[in-house]
């Protein structure tokens, strides 16, 4: 038998990405994909830290699990730019699966220099800065054309969007109410072995400026506890939930270990989306809030609020970052 060349990986990788969407285009990406090696199809944002927990396959599907067992076959031999067309082949057999308009933008490596993080002009409250108070923000400071995609609450557990979300490599960070998640804190466990943060959203997802400073304490400390029982991490993120808050609110968040709180500039629904600013656009850095929510609430799926979300961005030029990579 001849031996494949790299002439003949490049004309299957042009022959891949030329066919139409039937069986035919996928079965070309896997072999690409398994030619690749198991490494070469996952994102470093995608990887889970040392001793995290490993997916649940009653919530990631067997198709998820085949993928973490690194059953790919060997990447002997392969050059960075084989391994670099094959992954690509294996993302346009992602968005073509999902029906995306197009491939999502893969992002910049995270820099070596966090940039500073102060809180927003306007945003501040009262000895912000003499006490060292977690800042309040909507956008990171940065030259790249990158957003920060942040889902919010936990109500809907969608294993389908688990699916699409490694599929296609896109980072997220999750900010969880307690109330809503405890019947299920192994679906968000998953979440986390896939690579994705998550971050302290109160217990009960109250006002926060109506509660006292001890009752917000609570609110906010109690749920870094079940958030270091349940996942093994006390978060340093935290969001008030209607992104509302006092001076009370940042002390109280300060007192148990938070350094940031993060609120968004965009808001992305099933069907629409909500704008921060007057220009009604997108910008270098900006934090897009969404929530975990499904066709109860909403008039489509986690995978339909996800479909609009990355063919604006990716529409419009911009690739999905990973928040913590610049904190």
């Amino acid at each position: 038998m001849r031996a494949v060349g790299q002439n003949d990986k490049k004309q299957a990788g042009r022959g891949c990405l030329a066919l139409g969407r039937g069986a035919a285009a996928l079965a070309c990406c896997a072999v690409l994909a398994g030619c690749a090696g198991p490494d070469a199809s996952r994102h470093p944002s995608s990887q889970a830290g040392p001793g995290a927990p490993r997916p649940a396959s009653h919530h990631a599907g067997p198709d998820a699990s085949r993928r973490d067992s690194g059953q790919g076959g060997p990447a002997q031999g392969l050059t960075p730019q084989a391994r670099q067309a094959a992954e690509h082949a294996r993302l346009v057999a992602a968005a073509r699966r999902w029906r995306l308009a197009q491939v999502p933008l893969t992002p910049p490596p995270p820099p070596e220099r966090k940039p500073e993080i102060t809180a927003r002009a306007g945003f501040e409250v009262k000895h912000q800065e003499d006490w060292d108070l977690p800042p309040v923000f909507t956008t990171i400071p940065t030259e790249q054309k990158i957003v920060f995609l942040t889902i919010d609450d936990g109500s809907e557990k969608d294993p389908e969007f688990l699916r699409m979300m490694q599929d296609l490599k896109i980072p997220y960070t999750a900010f969880l109410s307690n109330y809503l998640v405890k019947d299920d804190y192994g679906y968000f466990r998953t979440m986390q072995s896939y690579g994705h943060t998550l971050n302290n959203h109160t217990l009960h997802h109250p006002y926060l400026p109506g509660l006292s400073y001890e009752q917000q304490k609570t609110e906010i400390c109690d749920m870094q506890d079940i958030m270091e029982k349940q996942f093994g991490r006390r978060p340093t993120v935290f969001r008030p939930p209607y992104g509302n808050y006092n001076q009370d609110t940042l002390r109280a968040a300060r007192s148990c270990g938070i350094r940031y709180a993060p609120i968004w500039n965009e808001e992305v629904y099933v069907d629409h989306w909500e704008y921060r600013e007057d220009d009604q656009k997108l910008h270098r850095g900006d934090i897009v809030l969404t929530h975990f929510r499904g066709r109860s609430d909403w008039n489509g799926t986690m995978v339909d609020d996800m479909r609009r979300f990355l063919d604006k961005v990716t529409r419009e030029g911009y690739a999905v970052a990973r928040l913590e990579d610049y904190l």
